[in-house]
């Protein structure tokens, strides 16, 4: 029987250490998701990796497994996650595995299944450990197939997102695989393109590739700045997230990024609009004085897309940059970056920015964990009182919903952290918030933040 840990299967892919998630475990995976495409009716999967220095081990052994299973493979190669996910809409009916540690640090990596247009995660993703451990995979023999995808997809992003003006913009990639696409994509859409760390390498030796983490946008900003150009685009190490810094040396945060998205997209028709437990309450708020409808969803690309697709939206968007829209419905960055260059065209960013609602909020505030985070959480709901709440949700941790702003208490499902944020509409309200939570979470202590 095969022997494979559990901990590599997370909420929404498998990610782990390059000690745990190792070729022979790529096999024993890769021989699983053979079986189950079978048993879903699919037979050919689109497949890439991102550029990790294990990502090439790992592809060639999920390659092997699945043309073991009689799977054929349409092979990618080196490409960003947006690449694969428009490969396997386009030429594998929605199925696609793409080889990546996100923005995981760099000895890590991880595996994203997709299997007919259905999100492999969840008690799906455990029942491939399951298959694994119960020995139950199926022979056949696939066929192995090199796609060559780039210009199809560029040509599909300039045919989605036309720009009325030329724009200059800085593209910092953090050598991951966006390196290798983003800036030939905004050339594509006729910008004027500043690489700044675009030559993949997965040691990422200038910054970490996590456009949400601040730190990360210091030389994104400056560069900008030095080069007056119009906008900065940031992209974590797979290209499903997305930052953005304005001429100004100033960055959008993802909750508000999905405001402007909303508000260009409820201009031409009504429709719903989805945000992530850890985005701004004022999303709801500014929504509906577009004249759409709102509602909030679990953290995670899995739950943005089921939802979307459940409820039709418009759009759905979190906090961390991922973004997702209903005539594009993948979290693709180098897309969302198009999009915003569109929706910025023949517009003064600064206004729309200004006519946003506005709070004073924490950042996402991160404690190490040494115990199970989702037990925790569970004990503080049963436990701590909030006694100025007005509502709790726990469709993701815990929401804490007061008149003047919200508290969130959640288990990160990828790290062994538990995850805080906090909002309100001034300074006094968002200290007595964060009282409320400090109190919560004690003995934990809440961590500090500029």
């Amino acid at each position: 029987m095969p022997v494979i840990s559990p901990r590599l299967f997370k909420a929404y892919d498998i990610r782990a250490q390059t000690s745990l998630l190792t070729p022979e475990a790529a096999h024993f995976i890769g021989l699983a998701i053979g079986a189950e495409a079978h048993l879903r009716g699919v037979k050919q999967i689109a497949l890439a990796r991102d550029g990790r220095f294990s990502s090439p081990a790992l592809a060639r052994a999920l390659i092997d497994a699945l043309l073991a299973s009689g799977i054929n493979v349409l092979d990618l190669g080196l490409a960003a996650t947006p690449l694969l996910y428009f490969a396997a809409r386009q030429y594998a009916a929605g199925s696609g595995v793409m080889i990546t540690g996100s923005h995981n640090p760099a000895d890590y990596n991880g595996i994203k299944i997709t299997l007919a247009g259905e999100t492999i995660d969840g008690e799906a993703l455990q029942a491939l450990r399951q298959r694994i451990e119960a020995d139950d995979f199926i022979q056949g023999q696939g066929e192995h197939t090199s796609l060559h995808i780039a210009e199809a997809y560029y040509a599909a992003v300039l045919a989605a997102c036309p720009l009325e003006r030329r724009f200059k913009v800085v593209v910092d990639c953090g050598n991951g695989v966006p390196g290798a696409f983003a800036p030939d994509l905004y050339r594509a859409l006729g910008c004027e393109v500043v690489e700044l760390y675009c030559k993949v390498d997965g040691a990422f030796p200038n910054h970490h590739p996590d456009p949400q983490v601040e730190a990360n946008l210091a030389d994104l900003k400056r560069v900008v700045q030095e080069q007056q150009a119009d906008i900065g685009l940031a992209f974590d190490g797979d290209g499903d997230r997305l930052g953005v810094v304005t001429r100004h040396g100033e960055s959008i945060p993802g909750d508000r990024l999905l405001m402007l998205f909303a508000a260009a997209l409820l201009e031409k028709q009504p429709g719903h609009v989805l945000y992530d437990v850890k985005s701004s309450g004022l999303i709801s708020e500014w929504v509906s004085r577009q004249g759409g409808s709102c509602a909030a969803i679990p953290t995670g690309h899995g739950h943005m897309k089921r939802h979307m697709y459940a409820s039709k939206a418009l759009l759905a968007g979190e906090l961390s940059g991922h973004f997702a829209f209903k005539d594009w419905p993948d979290d693709d960055a180098l897309f969302a970056g198009a999009r915003f260059l569109s929706m910025i065209a023949g517009r003064d960013l600064d206004q729309m920015l200004a006519a946003l609602p506005q709070s004073v909020s924490t950042p996402e505030l991160q404690v190490a964990l040494e115990q199970d985070g989702h037990g925790l959480v569970a004990d503080i709901a049963k436990n701590a009182v909030f006694p100025r709440a007005l509502r709790i949700f726990t469709i993701d941790g815990l929401r804490i919903e007061y008149a003047d702003g919200f508290g969130l208490i959640r288990a990160s499902n990828t790290t062994p952290v538990l995850t805080l944020r906090m909002e309100a509409q001034t300074a006094l309200g968002l200290a007595r918030i964060q009282q409320e939570l400090a109190a919560a979470i004690a003995p934990l202590v809440l961590p500090c933040y500029e």
